[in-house]
């Protein structure tokens, strides 16, 4: 490649992840872009909501809808800001990127984004591909390069659970649960503002409630019976202190409940809610949501692939996404996985300490492979052959169907 540099763009619907290849510094940007009540006459782009002095009721415009990219015009102000001098300071002329995209991505999103990001910023190469599966490389090159893996990827549109077979995904294997890191923050205030205080305008404030305070039920009749006992014998409820943007930027648990409060602080008390939330993963039907839940979904997944692949991929399997931080996730996936497994299946879930980054972590160590100049696809190849066949090419490279894996 004649590119000087190499660098790694997870956009998730939620934050971009960046790095550059051979580099151990990552970079988190929210994707979107923010207004506040304070302060009118600014946008704050991406990580400028730093600079944001009042985070409450916050207005922000994310280019993504139901996880797909569908505000262009948003996107490019959040790229322009990552790749810029503060962010990350991208030399886009002389640098590959490896992008990732959602699965079943839309044919004239990809087309789209490959021209934006060669015409507008001109990245001489381009590779594309699914952070689940950068995840799968990820844990192959650091596990010994096991043979399958299943990728559960808790993001913030989807739960998706993705089979892989020697890093490629089973195509046939595939699950999407309609539960992500949006709807549990959703939940979670329609709750707060049934029970106690109005906060359906205070996204980003219960954003951070929700990573703060909830956390993942080993035994929810248990839970259930401790959230309604009183006093000193409830151990589940706790008091949450918002924050007041002068002497707080971000709420936090108080830990010495019998203590003084100040006058001036605004308090939510958190019971049920904590594990409750988290829980919609496990049952979406609690919500309506008539479909299957993360555990269930995984066994289903494992069961569309080879039976040759069940023991390797019940024994292979890999937490990513930002829900993968709530308290217990694993132990629960490990659990209730367990329950619906036949007995001589080895159980065995791994989580990275990153969950968020393990994706962006995936693709910084590809970046090192020697050939990994097969995934990415030139300026000049894409103007001669057209987008489409050269996405064609890379899905190819990455994907595999049941028929093929049948008959090989």
């Amino acid at each position: 490649m004649s590119a000087k540099m190499a660098g790694v763009l997870d956009n998730g619907a939620h934050s971009l992840k960046l790095g550059l290849v051979g580099s151990e510094e990552t970079r988190i940007v929210p994707n979107a872009v923010f207004k506040s009540k304070s302060e009118r006459r600014r946008v704050f782009v991406g990580s400028e909501l730093e600079e944001c002095k009042d985070l409450s009721g916050l207005f922000f415009i994310p280019p993504f809808q139901k996880g797909y990219l569908v505000n262009w015009d948003i996107q490019r102000q959040v790229w322009d800001h990552a790749f810029g001098a503060n962010v990350m300071n991208f030399d886009c002329s002389a640098t590959r990127l490896l992008l990732t995209e959602p699965l079943f991505n839309f044919p004239s999103i990809r087309v789209t984004q490959l021209e934006v990001l060669v015409e507008e910023y001109g990245f001489p190469s381009l590779a594309v591909t699914t952070a689940p599966t950068l995840s799968s490389h990820h844990y192959s090159l650091t596990r010994g390069q096991p043979l399958c893996c299943l990728v559960v990827d808790a993001g913030y549109s989807f739960t998706h659970i993705v089979p892989h077979y020697h890093n490629k995904v089973v195509l046939e294997g595939v699950r999407r649960v309609f539960v992500g890191g949006k709807l549990l923050s959703n939940h979670l205030k329609e709750l707060v503002s049934y029970r106690q205080l109005q906060v359906l305008d205070e996204t980003y404030v219960m954003g951070q409630v929700k990573e703060d305070a909830c956390f993942v039920s080993l035994d929810l009749y248990q839970d259930m019976q401790r959230a309604k006992r009183r006093g000193e014998d409830n151990t589940t409820a706790v008091e949450y202190v918002l924050p007041n943007f002068t002497s707080t930027r971000r709420g936090f648990i108080r830990k010495n409940q019998a203590g003084k409060r100040d006058g001036e602080e605004q308090c939510l008390r958190l019971g049920n809610e904590r594990f409750a939330v988290p829980e919609l993963l496990f049952h979406p039907s609690d919500i309506g949501i008539q479909e299957m839940g993360v555990a269930e979904a995984i066994c289903n997944a494992i069961l569309a692939t080879p039976t040759e692949m069940h023991p390797h991929l019940f024994s292979n399997i890999v937490l990513t996404g930002g829900s993968a931080n709530f308290p217990n996730f694993k132990e629960r996936i490990q659990q209730d996985v367990r329950a619906l497994t036949p007995a001589h299946y080895t159980v065995s879930v791994h989580v990275g300490d990153s969950p968020q980054l393990f994706a962006l972590q995936g693709g910084q160590l590809v970046g090192e492979q020697e050939d990994c100049g097969a995934w990415y696809v030139s300026a000049a190849e894409l103007k001669e052959k057209g987008a489409e066949l050269c996405i064609e090419s890379m899905e190819q490279l990455h994907t595999v169907t049941f028929l093929e894996q049948k008959a090989s």
